[in-house]
C-alpha cells in the first residue's frame, strides 16, 4: 500500500507562529512576559484550505494557537460538506471534541459517532478515518506539531457526500 504524507505543520503553522512570535517579540520589549493569554472570537480567525482540490467543498483549518516550546498545537476544522475523511494518522496524540454537527470517528474496527460535545482521544500514530456532516466543527488538540499521514491520499471529490456504511 502507497503512503502518502501531507505535512501540514510547517504550511499551517508558520503564519501561527510567526503572528505568535511577534507578539513574544513586542511582550518581550514591553517588559511583558511573553507567556500571556491569547484570546480571537470566531469571525476573526484565519480560515485555510486543506484540499485545494475540492475547491469551496474543501475542510477548512484555523491553527488557534502552537506552543512556541513543545509545538503542541490547538485548531479548528470546519467541513462545508458532508464527507469521508479516508485513513490517515498522525505523528503526535490527538484530541476531537465536536462543536457543531456530527462526525463518526473508526479505528482499530471501532466506530463512535459524535454530536457536539463529543470527545475522543487518539494515541500518535493511530489509523483512524472520519465522516462529517454538512456545516461539522471539531476543536482538535495535538500535543506536539500537527500533521496528516495519508494512508492512500488525501479527500477528493469521491468522498463527499459519503457516509459511513451501515455493518
Amino acid at each position: 500500500m502507497r503512503q502518502w504524507t501531507v505535512t501540514l505543520l510547517v504550511a499551517l503553522t508558520f503564519p501561527a507562529q510567526s503572528s505568535m512570535q511577534q507578539h513574544q517579540a513586542a511582550a518581550s520589549h514591553a517588559g511583558v512576559s511573553a507567556l500571556q493569554s491569547t484570546s480571537a472570537g470566531y469571525g476573526d480567525l484565519k480560515w485555510q484550505t486543506m484540499v485545494p482540490e475540492l475547491g469551496a467543498d474543501s475542510p477548512q483549518i484555523s491553527i488557534l494557537r502552537v506552543d512556541p516550546r513543545t509545538q503542541a498545537t490547538q485548531l479548528l476544522i470546519r467541513m462545508p460538506k458532508q464527507m469521508h475523511v479516508p485513513m490517515h494518522w498522525h505523528s503526535a496524540n490527538e484530541t476531537h471534541t465536536v462543536i457543531k454537527g456530527t462526525m463518526v470517528f473508526e479505528h482499530e474496527g471501532q466506530r463512535h459517532e459524535l454530536g457536539p460535545g463529543g470527545f475522543n482521544h487518539l494515541p500518535a500514530r493511530m489509523h483512524h478515518q472520519a465522516w462529517c456532516s454538512d456545516d461539522a466543527l471539531v476543536f482538535i488538540t495535538v500535543d506536539s506539531g500537527w500533521d496528516v499521514n495519508w494512508v492512500s491520499g488525501p479527500p477528493t471529490k469521491s468522498h463527499l457526500g459519503q457516509r459511513p456504511s451501515e455493518r
